[in-house]
This record gives structure tokens, C-alpha cells and sequence, in this order.
């Protein structure tokens, strides 16, 4: 249990240390948005680069990451669908924002850290296999469910599917980290080395990306709160941080992923909820305070189920 303490803990500890220093008044939030914007448009991006650059995929078929991960995401986000429609009695649009609540992952800004840190370059090649389909595949899900909830709704005139589609793909070509994993794609079917001072100031920016990112997730916390909805989301709360990794863990043991890859699937799953699924709440107006308390109590309470589940994959 010591080991699952020394690699869980300073994870949150510096998250903690984030929301401190901005909730006691010493550094701005503004600069937790800077900080933020840096990682996501720099150095995580770098270090996704030289994952896949010097990737070994020996683990096993890199699809069955996607399987497996994505047959644990469709699970909980049904799931949370429905307890949130027939057991909540809420509208399809909430429903909709239920499941990216409960199966939406913060791969980024701590799923990254902590597979880094546990599971070591095996679990970070795994992860980047991830990250490569799971922004556009969660965003173009929840968005085309987000539709077609406010078609039956009634609530306004959605656009087509065409424009839709086109507005999804303009943002991803445009996504930071698209490219790093688009560049690390090339240099690595090319084998191309990354060698010399080329090679230590791409590890110095990757370097800053796990601690920075703790960081700057920890002061934008200090803007989400448990504002109303606190029982629901009390319920994604505990669908994203136990059934989720769970189902995860259930499909990787299936489809028969090396310890290392199950490891970094598992360990992903089982971070707190994502941002996005506040940004898509505040695009379409409609259920903020579930997405900020489900993402304020998945981090507080991430701290236990993650060391969990850390200890029983070690």
C-alpha cells in the first residue's frame, strides 16, 4: 500500500497545491488559464509526440485499446443515461450530459500524470493509442446525442449533420494534440531517431507536462463547485469513478491486454471527470451545475477510488 501512496498521492497532492495557492489569494486564476493553455497547446502535445516517436507496440494490437476502453464508456454513459432520465426524472438533454459527466475522463490533465507515474512508458505508449480517437470520438458523440436530445425535446432547431460533422473536424485538424500525435505518427512509421539537442529539449518540454498540468487543473477547480444537483451528481460520481474503471478493467482482462496496457486503461477510466463535459454543457446551455459538481466531487473523492484501483492492478 506504501507504493500505491507514493505514486497516487503526489498526483492530488499537486492538485491540492493548485486550488491552494489560487483559492488563498497568492497567484491569480488567471494564471492557472495560462498555465492550462500551455499544457494543453504545448507541452502535452510534445509529449505525446515523443511517445509515439519512440513507441513500442509490442504490448499487442493497438485496436484493442479502443475496444476495450470504449465498450466500458458506452456502458456507463447508457447507464448514466438512464438513471438520470427515468431515475431522476430529467429531460433527454440532461440525460445526454449525464453519461459525458460519468464517462468523460480527464485523460489529459491527470489520466497522463498518473499512468506516467504508475504504470511508467508502457502504460504512456497505451494512453497515447487512447488519446489518438478519444477526444473526437467523445466529442462527436456527446454532441450528435446533444442534438438529437434537443430535437425531441423541441427545445430550438438543430443544425444538420453535414454542418455539424464539418464544424467537429475544422477543430480537431486545428487540436494541439491531433498534431503531436499526428508528428509522432510520422516520425515513427518513418523511423526517423530523435537524437542530439533535438532530443533533450524534447524531453525537457514533455518533462513539464505532468506536474504543470496537476497544477493548472487544481487552480481552475477553484471556478466548479457543488452548485445544486448534488444527489445526481453524487450518482455520476460514483459511476465515473467505480463502474467505468470497472468495466474497463472487466473488457481488458477479455480481450487479453498485457498487465502494463490493462494497467494504463484502467488507471485512465478511474481519474475524475473531464472539463469537457462542462465546456459542452456551457455550449449548449443546458445542465452547468451537474457538470461543475461532478467534476468538483469526482476530484475530491478521486483521491480514494484511484489509490484503489492502483492498489488492486498492482
Amino acid at each position: 500500500m506504501s507504493d500505491v501512496a507514493l505514486n497516487v498521492l503526489p498526483v492530488f497532492a499537486l492538485i491540492l497545491l493548485g486550488w491552494v495557492l489560487v483559492r488563498a489569494g497568492y497567484l491569480r486564476e488567471e494564471l492557472g488559464e495560462g498555465l492550462g493553455e500551455f499544457v494543453f497547446r504545448v507541452a502535452v502535445p510534445v509529449l505525446l509526440f515523443r511517445t509515439i516517436a519512440e513507441a513500442d507496440f509490442a504490448g499487442g494490437a493497438p485496436w484493442r485499446i479502443w475496444v476495450a476502453y470504449f465498450a466500458g464508456v458506452a456502458v456507463t454513459w447508457a447507464i448514466a443515461h438512464l438513471v438520470a432520465t427515468l431515475g431522476f426524472r430529467r429531460d433527454r438533454r440532461i440525460g445526454v450530459l449525464a453519461g459525458v459527466s460519468a464517462a468523460f475522463a480527464n485523460t489529459v490533465f491527470i489520466g497522463l500524470p498518473l499512468v506516467s507515474r504508475v504504470v511508467g512508458e508502457d502504460g504512456l505508449v497505451a494512453i497515447s493509442v487512447l488519446l489518438s480517437v478519444h477526444l473526437p470520438t467523445m466529442m462527436i458523440a456527446g454532441t450528435v446525442l446533444m442534438e438529437r436530445a434537443e430535437r425531441k425535446e423541441g427545445v430550438r432547431e438543430p443544425q444538420s449533420l453535414s454542418e455539424l460533422l464539418l464544424g467537429i473536424v475544422r477543430n480537431l485538424v486545428r487540436n494541439p494534440l491531433v498534431i503531436g500525435l499526428f508528428a509522432g505518427a510520422l516520425f515513427h512509421t518513418g523511423g526517423v531517431p530523435l537524437v542530439g539537442p533535438v532530443k533533450v529539449m524534447v524531453d525537457q518540454v514533455a518533462g513539464m507536462a505532468a506536474p504543470a498540468a496537476l497544477m493548472s487543473i487544481g487552480m481552475a477547480l477553484v471556478r466548479y463547485k457543488v452548485a445544486g444537483n448534488a444527489r445526481i451528481a453524487l450518482a455520476m460520481t460514483a459511476l465515473k469513478l467505480l463502474l467505468l474503471p470497472g468495466c474497463v478493467y472487466v473488457a481488458c482482462r477479455l480481450l487479453g491486454l498485457t498487465p502494463e496496457w490493462t494497467a494504463a486503461m484502467v488507471l485512465t477510466a478511474s481519474v475524475p471527470t473531464g472539463v469537457n463535459a462542462w465546456l459542452l454543457a456551457n455550449h449548449f446551455g443546458v445542465g452547468h451545475a451537474l457538470a461543475s459538481s461532478t467534476i468538483t466531487m469526482t476530484t475530491a473523492l478521486g483521491v480514494f477510488t484511484v489509490s484503489f484501483w492502483a492498489w488492486l492492478l498492482a
